[in-house]
């Protein structure tokens, strides 16, 4: 491993042994991570934060007596440091908006590739939000209610106009997908193009509008009338 790439010190949080096993499995394959140690309930995972200080903590939602979100306070406070994700099975949108209230950097389904995983991971190092796809179209959904009923979940960025007026009628119509909710294979087949042209399209309306997530850009179409 390139001295270039600092090595990225996890704890994984989760009740099920197997498949707290087989997660640090599939990670120490990558020489950037290192699992300093796991945890199976919220308040062993405290205590082992405090000890050992990680990185980056991934957190299961359904533990056995407190929850994931739940224990996210007794966690930033046992290590301050560390980012924390959310690797779960919920597809709540309470869940979703209670993880990135509590202060958890991001918010992924089990269900992710694990080459996606490793990719979150470093992106959640580097200090962008990091939500999976299929929960974009809740996360707009919930912001849109937190904006009528209480704080905003997420801090709004602001497009400016130019960057909106900028898009072609394809980036636009991609921009709408994005905020619907929508993997890129179903704006593939929604628009009748190939998924690989989508991914292109994505990455120029993350530039144009200057933010570096779906998540962003769903939330500057919603508050400019597209989503």
């Amino acid at each position: 491993m390139p001295d270039t790439l600092p090595r990225i010190r996890i704890l994984v949080v989760d009740d099920h042994t197997l498949f707290r096993r087989g997660l640090t499995a599939l990670l120490q394959r990558d020489p950037q991570f290192e699992i300093v140690g796991d945890a199976g309930d919220a308040s062993q995972a405290q205590r082992r934060a405090q000890v050992l200080q990680p990185d980056l903590i991934l957190l299961d939602n359904h533990l056995p007596g407190v929850n994931g979100v739940d224990a996210l306070p007794a966690l930033i406070e046992a290590a301050p440091r560390a980012r924390i994700l959310m690797l779960t099975v919920s597809e709540d949108e309470q869940d979703l908006a209670a993880a990135l209230r509590g202060g958890a950097c991001g918010y992924l389904l089990k269900t992710i590739e694990g080459d996606a995983l490793s990719a979150a991971i470093r992106r959640a190092m580097r200090g962008e939000s990091v939500v999976a796809e299929e929960m974009t179209g809740k996360l707009v959904a919930a912001f849109r209610q937190a904006a009528v009923n209480g704080p905003d979940l997420v801090a709004k960025p602001v497009a400016a106009p130019v960057g909106l007026a900028s898009l072609s009628p394809r980036e636009s119509d991609i921009l709408r997908g994005i905020a619907q909710g929508q993997a890129n294979k179903e704006i593939a087949r929604s628009l009748g193009i190939a998924e690989t042209t989508v991914k292109i399209h994505v990455q120029h309306v993350l530039r144009k509008l200057d933010v570096s997530s779906r998540v962003h850009a769903a939330v500057i179409a919603v508050e400019n009338g597209l989503g």
